[in-house]
């Protein structure tokens, strides 16, 4: 007994092949998002990267600043502690955008159509 698979495949071919073309579609289209959000997650991990440096680097100075001036000789020291703020609140606010989950489950789709695909294998072939 043949079994009916193969049977498709003999009978129609190109039915076989207009399957493959829509799952290495439907795997590009996968992998373009997967990409897109693997980008994202890098980019927010460099900004962090470069904005806890960058408030690192201001925090060294102001306490330079206030250690050599005297505050009360100081027109605005205030800016000791803003200048600093601002690169750590976006170091903050970068890592926590790099950590969050993402919205959808990385290949669902292709994980959903090998299931559907094997599940009509399974009826197909259930006697």
């Amino acid at each position: 007994m043949i079994h009916p698979l193969f049977r498709l495949i003999v009978a129609d071919p190109q039915l076989l092949a207009d399957h493959v073309e829509a799952y290495s579609d439907l795997m590009a289209e996968e992998l373009g998002s997967a990409a897109k959000r693997w980008k994202r997650r890098a980019v927010m991990n460099l900004v962090f990267g470069v904005s806890a440096f960058m408030s690192i680097l201001f925090l060294g100075v102001a306490v330079m600043l206030w250690a050599v001036v005297p505050v009360d000789a100081m027109n605005s020291p205030w800016a000791l502690v803003l200048v600093p703020a601002i690169p750590v609140v976006m170091a903050v606010w970068s890592f926590f955008a790099a950590r969050a989950p993402s919205e959808e489950s990385g290949f669902a789709a292709i994980r959903e159509q090998l299931a559907a695909d094997a599940a009509m294998l399974r009826s197909v072939t259930a006697p």
